[in-house]
């Protein structure tokens, strides 16, 4: 994520704030990816939502026009884990406005996101998780720390977040786009990931009954199920790395320049890498988890710059 400035007074800004130090309200437009001086979403003083309206008619910004079904707000709890859900997403949106992905110049549909509670006013309620044709369904459950911590204990997965989240279901949706606008898109893919049309359901029953490694082909284990989920985790993994570089270079940490403006996806990665090792460094110094604890092998890093390809040829 890049570093932004208020557009009255030119003061350092972040993404997330909503005025800059000197009391100037801040609108973020994803088209000119920068701080405007805008129209405040309808969501501003609900969730915190800080775009600018004017990025589409009406009274919302895009990214709150993407969200279909929100969880009820009367819910002790469910609007603060709303806010902080949807906080992720326009920061996963943002980096893909980079790519060209779901802004004016994108002639395809928008992905559409259900947005839900499994604490209700009349009890718990069991929510599937995922994408289908389209829409994206998360529980707001995930905004909170401790849920996570515990899903990811659970599910052994090593990075587990809202923000990583958002980026493997929006991964399947890109997939349905790419496979739709691109004739070419289904068999290139299927000669590095495989042939997603096997059976989903029974490959997923197979791997949650015997989790296999993720070796030296797969990014995650979960990588390993179906090459639906190869696709997913890599994009996913991919908008890491790439925003992790960009994140970096914005605070002179990183060398190179922007990141999402790279051409040469083993650059990209390679530039990732170097940087994620070097922060490893410094929190073991603290004791702290590895930023990164991801192996690239070469495999692995074949499918990321496919992806890299696609996605920007795309955008």
């Amino acid at each position: 994520m890049q570093i932004f400035h208020c557009p009255t007074c030119s003061e350092q800004v972040w993404f997330h704030n909503h005025q800059c130090p000197n009391g100037h309200a801040l609108h973020f437009d994803p088209d000119a990816q920068a701080m405007v001086q805008g129209s405040d979403c309808e969501r501003r003083a609900a969730i915190g939502c800080n775009w600018s309206a004017h990025a589409e008619p009406g009274p919302l910004c895009r990214s709150c026009a993407m969200t279909a079904v929100i969880p009820d707000p009367e819910v002790e709890g469910a609007e603060s884990r709303l806010a902080r859900t949807e906080a992720a997403k326009r920061w996963v949106l943002a980096g893909l406005h980079r790519w060209g992905w779901f802004g004016p110049a994108d002639p395809g549909p928008a992905p559409r996101f259900e947005l839900v509670a499994d604490r209700t006013r009349h009890g718990p309620e069991s929510i599937t998780m995922g994408h289908a044709d389209g829409v994206i369904t998360l529980d707001v459950a995930e905004a909170s720390r401790a849920v996570q911590e515990e899903r990811r204990e659970r599910l052994a997965e090593d990075y587990r977040t809202m923000i990583g989240h958002l980026r493997h279901e929006l991964a399947h949706y890109l997939f349905l786009r790419l496979s739709t606008d691109d004739p070419a898109f289904p068999d290139a893919f299927r000669a590095l990931f495989g042939d997603e049309r096997a059976d989903y359901g029974e490959a997923l029953k197979a791997h949650y009954a015997n989790p296999r490694p993720a070796g030296g082909t797969h990014i995650t284990s979960y990588a390993t199920a179906h090459p639906h989920e190869d696709w997913a985790e890599t994009v996913a993994h991919l908008l890491h790395l790439t925003d992790l570089v960009d994140s970096g270079y914005a605070v002179a940490l990183a060398p190179g320049g922007d990141a999402y403006a790279e051409p040469d996806a083993q650059a990209l990665i390679e530039r990732a890498a170097n940087f994620a090792m070097r922060v490893n460094h410094v929190n073991r110094a603290l004791d702290l988890p590895d930023l990164y604890p991801f192996v690239l092998s070469d495999p692995v890093r074949d499918k990321l710059a496919f992806a890299h390809g696609a996605l920007r040829r795309a955008g």
